[in-house]
């Protein structure tokens, strides 16, 4: 499993939608592309919502990033994301 950051920026539609119901909705939806929400924040600022989350891979976060636009109205940018102590094993290596 690969680490992402998805950071999301709600639309005046999504906005009306905010709730319990549909985070689960979205957490579920998640899981339908084998991916685990590891942890989730609102933001103020220039985005709105940050979502630390585990896929497989690029394809499967790709999938669920647009399903969830469709589901909620938020749109979200994505970047994969490596721990420090793994980018210093991988910087080692070079």
């Amino acid at each position: 499993m690969s680490t992402f950051i998805l950071f999301g920026r709600y639309s005046p539609e999504a906005l009306k939608g905010v709730s319990s119901a549909r985070t689960k909705k979205a957490l579920t939806l998640v899981k339908k592309f084998n991916g685990k929400i590891l942890s989730m924040y609102a933001l103020l600022g220039e985005k709105d919502l940050m979502f630390i989350a585990d896929f497989p891979g690029v394809e499967e976060v790709m999938q669920a990033s647009v399903a969830l636009h469709k589901l909620t109205g938020i749109s979200f940018s994505t970047s994969a994301a490596v721990s420090v102590d793994k980018f210093d094993k991988l910087m080692a290596e070079i």
